[in-house]
């Protein structure tokens, strides 16, 4: 048995109670409006938290990439839908190989150039289920241009033999973090109208489209609320990190419908006048934020950077002393890609190390 201060560090550590009552929220909110759960996988990468999203109602898991997709199949995972384009002959290649094995596998696609190639490609494998394509809609990344020209893309899949149209995927990634609260609803009900329009036209076209799928943690609770939308794709809930807290909620500039479940343990290694080093810097946490990560028990210090392996704590006005030995842990400031610094995910209950999870698709990302 391990406990908590026997984990090397830096290393990163995920509460259990925590990550099972943001697990049980979003599903029990979406099984409530009747939505469909399929949580993102690019947050957590890693199959025994997809298992216990599973075992908690989601109907599968997205993947942000292939190699994301083909890892959580080779777990054991199923209902996956992989959210960006799979271009080139041996991506496609692959694809078609994954969807043989996990034949309800979708693939998001957005012009038909690619659409005729997968197509092409299922052909020369002889695939027995046509390759199942959902088309992405544009809100400022990827995608096709919402309405008409998602239409003529449809009818494209449809005209195809070894294809079929599962639906519509109306990811806007903006509208998750847009501040306040009152409008980032008012985007991202704007962005899912465009896609229930979009339906409405394959649906006159006499196309059926029984699959809308979008969503954030951000955005969930007006997604949920919004007829026409099937399912929803949230990924951050699971951890939740400083990025998510700062977006605001209906109450105020703090967003806590989810618990912070996941930090980075560290060890102070030195301790020069005036500052604490820890072992852990740049490769130990996502450097995409223009904040640093929080220290957790421990007020009137902030986090500097000083260095790949580096960081330092300034503590003039540290409610505490510390030592060399000392650990601190550290909400992130992002958690998806400081997730994919580590081989492992340490699950604690209390003090306690329940589990090792390896983050399988840690570095997957083609």
């Amino acid at each position: 048995m391990q406990f908590r201060d026997e984990i090397p560090t830096p290393a990163l550590l995920l509460d259990l109670d925590a990550f099972e009552s943001n697990i049980t929220a979003m599903a029990a909110h979406l099984r409530a409006r009747n939505k469909g759960f399929r949580p993102h996988g690019k947050t957590h990468k890693c199959p025994e938290v997809a298992r216990a999203l599973v075992r908690a109602g989601a109907i599968g898991i997205c993947a942000a990439r292939l190699s994301e997709a083909e890892v959580f199949a080779d777990h054991g995972i199923r209902g996956l839908l992989v959210t960006t384009a799979v271009v080139g002959r041996g991506k496609i290649e692959r694809a078609v190989a994954l969807a043989a094995r996990a034949p309800d596998t979708m693939f998001c696609v957005d012009e038909e150039k690619n659409v005729r190639e997968i197509d092409a490609a299922a052909a020369a494998r002889a695939a027995g289920e046509p390759i199942r394509l959902a088309v992405d809609l544009y809100f400022g990344r990827t995608g096709v241009v919402p309405g008409q020209p998602a239409l003529e893309l449809v009818r494209v899949i449809e005209s195809l033999p070894h294809v079929a149209f599962a639906g519509l995927q109306a990811y806007d990634g903006e509208a998750a973090h847009t501040t306040p609260f009152d409008a980032r609803g008012t985007r991202t009900r704007t962005s899912l109208a465009r896609a229930i329009e979009t339906r409405r036209l394959i649906e006159q076209d006499g196309i059926a489209c029984p699959m809308v799928t979008g969503g954030s943690t951000g955005t969930y609770r007006f997604d949920a609320e919004i007829d026409g939308i099937t399912e929803l794709q949230p990924g951050s809930f699971v951890f939740m990190d400083l990025d998510y807290e700062r977006i605001g909620g209906p109450d105020g500039p703090q967003y806590h419908d989810f618990k912070n479940a996941l930090t980075v343990v560290t060890t102070v290694v030195s301790r020069p006048p005036g500052f604490a080093i820890v072992d852990g810097g740049y490769k130990a946490f996502s450097t995409d934020r223009p904040f640093t990560p929080r220290p957790v028990g421990l007020e009137g210090v902030t986090y500097g950077w000083a260095g790949d392996e580096h960081g330092r704590l300034g503590m003039e006005h540290a409610s505490r002393d510390l030592k060399v030995g000392d650990r601190i842990e550290f909400i992130p400031p992002h958690c998806d890609p400081t997730v994919n610094l580590y081989d492992a995910i340490h699950a604690l209950r209390g003090d306690r190390v329940e589990a090792v999870w390896p983050i399988a698709a840690r570095g997957k990302s083609q």
